[in-house]
């Protein structure tokens, strides 16, 4: 598990499911846990050196490419000896050539793995023709091959549970704190299903449409959670948790059947976030935070993302949520195709008036990750030219990779800038009034996280594009 960085991690569920499927097909697996422990990758040399490996996996994203990935690979190529390097995640699948080719990894796993992991490995143990394995790209001497993708496993029940033993469960159950947790409370992240039904312009995922757990197969590992490692806050990270009324009914009749009552957290698209039944469901069946991509204000904006949503839906589902007594999460983007001025003032004016202090929400451009319809569109329109030239101008999710405005990129920064100071300011003042919390330290909480962002925004040197967020900045 390569480092974030940060202390405020997730247990990074798809390698957890892969070791769970290699270990029952016979292969010991081993982890090494840098997100936790931040070792160094000269440490990491170290355990390669001292270790045999037949395989050595890395999943990523693209945001952590740059930063993380590139420097990683340099080291695993140097110390693997003989073991196969084998890339996987959203960051490869898109562009398997020129990740491999930039990377020297030796295979990528195309979309997800669980199908595909068992028979590739056993393939390089019996050193098998590569070619003849579905699912994957491999370099072949200067060039990458690349073979037939494969149907996901459309029965996600048939997939174990995650090998948690494997890691190391006291650090994840107990460094992440979500919205409405307790400081006694051990949290922990569980997915429902895969996908989604929608296809938004800055979204890429593994797999196309959206498959459902069943409600005893989910019902089976949390209360083997809750006994194992006292889990008492879920949060549920699928990206579409609940697609209808029905499932949630069924979800909230299966938690009163455990044996601990657990609080949680989830996603869900704004048309049912609006439905006060539902919301009564999702509270009293213990729900503390509600996360909604709501995105724009600007129905034009809406319908060019290809989002399916109106913004008389988006007040609605707030305005609602709140009055359950469920704290929403308020996910906006700016600077899509069709953003202007007046579309972040209407943002800025939205979060203020809905803020429940739960989170200091501020306002990001769109990444167009490669992949996402929006890579393909700034492709298109020549604002970049490939992978490449992506990696190359991506520098930090706060700030602009590419521009999709009628307006300059400084212009554009600075209507960022004035927009997130503006509800910085907000945030820390209203906990002055409300919390009464120290006003002097506040003020400086809100300068310093300003200046953090006028320097991402306006940077003088590379230090200045580190800045995490102003969620993460948050945290303790």
């Amino acid at each position: 598990m390569h480092d974030v960085f940060q202390d405020d991690i997730q247990m990074p569920l798809g390698p957890a499911y892969l070791a769970s499927v290699l270990r029952l097909a016979g292969h010991e697996v081993r982890i090494y846990s840098q997100d936790v422990f931040h070792q160094s990758n000269k440490e990491l040399a170290g355990y390669l050196d001292d270790n045999e490996f037949d395989v050595i996996g890395l999943g990523f994203s693209a945001g952590r490419y740059v930063e993380t990935i590139r420097p990683l690979a340099k080291i695993i190529n140097q110390h693997k000896k003989n073991a196969k390097f084998i890339l996987g995640g959203h960051g490869v699948t898109p562009i398997p050539e020129y990740i491999l080719k930039d990377t020297r990894a030796d295979i990528a796993v195309l979309g997800e793995a669980e199908k595909v992991i068992g028979p590739l490995v056993k393939g390089i143990l019996n050193n098998q023709n590569l070619s003849e394995i579905d699912g994957i790209a491999f370099r072949a001497g200067d060039k990458v091959a690349i073979t037939k993708r494969i149907v996901p496993i459309m029965n996600l029940d048939e997939i174990p549970f995650p090998a948690w033993d494997l890691f190391p469960m006291e650090k994840y159950t107990n460094c992440f704190r979500f919205i409405g947790s307790k400081f006694s409370d051990k949290s922990f992240t569980v997915i429902t299903s895969r996908g989604c039904i929608n296809e938004c312009s800055f979204c890429y995922r593994l797999e196309k449409g959206i498959r459902l757990r069943s409600i005893n197969n989910v019902f089976e590992e949390l209360k083997y959670l809750t006994a194992k490692y006292g889990i008492t806050y879920f949060r549920f990270s699928d990206e579409m948790f609940i697609p209808s009324k029905n499932r949630i009914k069924e979800f909230a009749l299966m938690l009163k059947k455990l044996p601990t009552t657990v609080r949680y957290a989830c996603v869900s698209r704004v048309e049912l976030a609006k439905d006060k039944d539902f919301l009564k469901i999702l509270k009293d069946s213990g729900c503390q935070f509600l996360n909604l991509g709501l995105e724009s204000l600007d129905q034009n904006v809406l319908n060019l993302m290809g989002k399916n949503t109106r913004v008389e839906d988006n007040y609605q589902a707030v305005e609602n949520t709140i009055e359950a007594g469920i704290r929403p999460g308020l996910n906006f983007l700016w600077a899509n195709p069709g953003d202007s001025k007046k579309s972040i003032e209407d943002i800025v004016k939205f979060l203020i008036k809905y803020d429940t202090l739960a989170q200091l929400r501020t306002i990001r451009p769109p990444t167009p990750f490669p992949g996402s319809p929006l890579y393909y569109k700034a492709i298109q329109e020549k604002k970049i030219t490939g992978p490449a030239d992506f990696f190359n101008k991506f520098k930090n999710s706060d700030r602009l990779t590419v521009n999709f405005t009628d307006m300059s990129d400084e212009e554009a920064h600075s209507v960022l800038l004035e927009a997130n100071s503006t509800l910085i300011t907000h945030h820390f003042n209203a906990r002055v009034k409300l919390f009464k919390e120290d006003k002097k330290e506040c003020d400086a909480k809100a300068k310093e996280m300003i200046e953090s962002f006028r320097k991402v925004y306006f940077p003088k040197k590379k230090s200045d594009l580190k800045f995490r967020g102003a969620r993460h900045y948050l945290k303790k």
